[in-house]
C-alpha cells in the first residue's frame, strides 16, 4: 500500500472572497432556523432536522493496520462508545412521505489526542456524513445558491414540498434508467428506501494524519444488506422512517464498516472541488473499524431531548489529526458554530458535549 499523497497545508487553497461568502452562508442558515421557529414554535436545526434513529454504538478500531492507515483515531486497535443520529436534509420537520436525501452523524465518545484548538478539552470525534459520493456543489459558492432556495421556500406548504420530492423522485428515477445524474434532483427527492441499507460519506475531505481522505461507513451484516434499495413499510405515514427504525432495532444486532479513501492524486482527487467523486481505482476505500449496534430502544424521549436538543454535530468536533480540509469544510466551522449558538440560545438550552457514553439515556 503506497502512493498516497502527505498531507501538508498547501493542499488548500483558499478562494477569492470566501469569508463574505461564509458569512453569506451563515446568516442564511440562521434566517432558515428563525423561519422555522417561527412557524413551528420551536427551533430546530437549520439543516437534518428530523432525527430517525439515536442510537448508541461501539466502534472498534481493527488490529494489524497498515503503518498509513494507522493515523489519528485509528493509530492503535481499541473499542469507543458512540452515538449514531440517522436524519433528512431538511431544515424543518416534516412528513417522510415527503422522501429526502439521508444523513447521519457519528459522534465517538472517549478520544485521546490533540484536538483542534477550537475542541480542545474535548474527548470526541464526529463524523457527520450523506448518502452520497460527492458533495452536491463544486464550493460553498454553489452551497450558498442552494441555500438560498431553501430559504426562499422555507415557508411552502407542505404539500407543495410533497409535490416537488415526487416530481424529483419520477425524474431522477428516469436520468438513472439512462445513466445519468442531477445533483439538484437528489437535493429534492429520494426513494422511500430504507436508510439502514445506505452507504454513507463525509463526501468531503479531511486529514487523516500524515495523509488526507474521506470517510463512509458500508453496512456488512446481512440484515442491513438485506435493507439496500429496499422500500419502507408504510412509507406515507409521518414517522415511517422513526417506525421502522424502532421496529428493527427492538431485535436485530447489526454492523457496519467505517472505510477509509486516501487521496493518490491531488489532480483527480481535489480538496477544493468537493462534487467532484474521487475515483476509486485509482485508491479503493479500506476498512479501518468496526460499528457495531446492539438490539436497543432505537428512540425515546429521553434520547430525543438529549441529542435533538442538547448535541450538536459537527466536522470540527475532531482530533487534529483528522481537520476538516476545503471551501466546503472552512465553510462549516463558522455556519454550524452560529446555527448550533442559536438553537440552542432560543429553546433555552445548555450545549452539551459528552465526556462518556453513559451520558446517552438508556
Amino acid at each position: 500500500m503506497s502512493g498516497f499523497v502527505r498531507y501538508s497545508d498547501s493542499v488548500e487553497v483558499l478562494q477569492p472572497g470566501e469569508e463574505q461568502t461564509f458569512d453569506e452562508i451563515t446568516a442564511t442558515l440562521l434566517d432558515i432556523s428563525k423561519k422555522v421557529g417561527e412557524r413551528q414554535r420551536h427551533t430546530v436545526r437549520s439543516v437534518h432536522a428530523k432525527s430517525h434513529a439515536l442510537l448508541k454504538a461501539e466502534v472498534t478500531v481493527l488490529d494489524g493496520l497498515p503503518e498509513q492507515l494507522r493515523q489519528g483515531l485509528f493509530a492503535k486497535p481499541g473499542s469507543y462508545g458512540a452515538i449514531m443520529r440517522f436524519s433528512t436534509n431538511p431544515g424543518d420537520i416534516l412528513s417522510d412521505h415527503i422522501s429526502t436525501p439521508r444523513g447521519l452523524a457519528i459522534k465517538i465518545v472517549g478520544v485521546e489526542g490533540e484536538m483542534v484548538p477550537s475542541h480542545a478539552g474535548e474527548v470526541t470525534q464526529d463524523l457527520v456524513m450523506v448518502n452520497g459520493k460527492a458533495f452536491a456543489a463544486p464550493n460553498a459558492a454553489g452551497f450558498l445558491k442552494g441555500l438560498k432556495t431553501l430559504d426562499a421556500h422555507a415557508n411552502d406548504s407542505e404539500a407543495l414540498k410533497q409535490t416537488v420530492s415526487s416530481v424529483a423522485q419520477v425524474a431522477e428515477s428516469a436520468l438513472e434508467t439512462v445513466g445519468g445524474k442531477s445533483p439538484t434532483l437528489l437535493g429534492f427527492g429520494h426513494p422511500p428506501t430504507n436508510p439502514l441499507g445506505e452507504t454513507f460519506s463525509t463526501v468531503v475531505p479531511l486529514r487523516y494524519g500524515d495523509y488526507f481522505g474521506k470517510i463512509e461507513l458500508v453496512p456488512v451484516s446481512k440484515n442491513l444488506v438485506d435493507l439496500c434499495g429496499k422500500h419502507l413499510e408504510n412509507a406515507r405515514e409521518w414517522n415511517a422512517l422513526k417506525d421502522s427504525n424502532v421496529k428493527f432495532f427492538a431485535h436485530e444486532t447489526s454492523i457496519w464498516e467505517l472505510r477509509v479513501q486516501l487521496c493518490t492524486d491531488l489532480d483527480k482527487m481535489p480538496v477544493e472541488k468537493a462534487d467532484v467523486p474521487w475515483d476509486e481505482t485509482l485508491s479503493p476505500y479500506v476498512t479501518v473499524a468496526q460499528v457495531t449496534v446492539k438490539a436497543q430502544e432505537a428512540y425515546s424521549d429521553a434520547r430525543r431531548v438529549y441529542v435533538d436538543e442538547e448535541l450538536s454535530f459537527n466536522p470540527w468536533h475532531c482530533l487534529a489529526a483528522h481537520r476538516p480540509l476545503g471551501n466546503v469544510m472552512r465553510a462549516r466551522f463558522k455556519a454550524y458554530k452560529a446555527s448550533t449558538k442559536f438553537r440552542h440560545a432560543a429553546e433555552g438550552r445548555v450545549m452539551v458535549e459528552p465526556k462518556s457514553i453513559e451520558e446517552l439515556p438508556g
